[in-house]
């Protein structure tokens, strides 16, 4: 595994987006980045691995390590042709400005990327000062119920297990979601909507696994210390 204390240069001329799990106060949409990384050689073992070093005020919940792990656990060689998993860091400036989603599949060059951002260490995530929709609330509340409203908005307190598992089900395997229906549909950006749902449902799907995936991984590991 790669370890790198910054991010790699972007690029002007790498790689379409197909998804991305946004901060849940944020409008679920394709964010437009674009990275700088090689075609793997025949002789690489995949997925790559790469962990950048979190910056102080966050953590990575779940480890690329175990990223992989989960992913070689689904059926169906659905991770077949992932070249990489990439932790990548992020500041708090960034997090707080909603530059950043929580999860990306980026496709392009003879590559195709899963990246994870890391999370507040506070294991506390905004959700906006409106309050979140019904659908939104179920989606939560599947992982954690801890959500609460104050004068400063909507918030949910996660626990670490619960975001671990929230981080393979509802953001990695989102991610794998998108890559499947890649290789099915080569789907374009202007079904969107259709295309989160698929990715949704794909995650919705492996909720079993990914319980199955954190609880080996618990086992294997001990917790996160925060």
């Amino acid at each position: 595994m790669v370890n790198i204390s910054t991010p790699w240069k972007k690029s002007r001329t790498f790689g379409d987006i197909y998804g991305g799990r946004r901060r849940l106060r944020l409008n679920d949409n394709i964010f437009q980045r674009a990275h700088s990384l090689k075609k793997p050689s025949d002789n690489d073992e995949l997925p790559i691995l790469i962990q950048d070093n979190p910056s102080r005020d966050f953590l990575f919940p779940i480890t690329a390590e175990d990223a992989k792990q989960a992913i070689q656990a689904l059926p169906n060689n659905d991770a077949e042709g992932i070249t990489h998993i990439w932790l990548r860091r992020l500041n708090k400036t960034e997090y707080e400005k909603g530059q950043l989603p929580l999860a990306e599949f980026i496709c392009g060059s003879g590559v195709r990327l899963i990246i994870l951002y890391p999370f507040p260490k506070s294991l506390k995530m905004d959700l906006g000062n409106k309050k979140p929709s019904a659908r939104k609330l179920k989606e939560l509340q599947k992982f954690c119920d801890n959500i609460s409203h104050s004068k400063d908005g909507w918030s949910i307190q996660w626990d670490i297990d619960s975001l671990k598992k929230y981080y393979v089900n509802n953001l990695l395997y989102h991610e794998i979601g998108h890559h499947v229906d890649w290789y099915s549909r080569h789907w374009s950006s202007a079904n969107n909507k259709k295309l989160e749902e698929f990715a949704d449902q794909y995650a919705i799907q492996k909720t079993a696994l990914a319980t199955e995936v954190i609880n080996k991984l618990q086992n294997q590991c001990g917790e996160v210390t925060i």
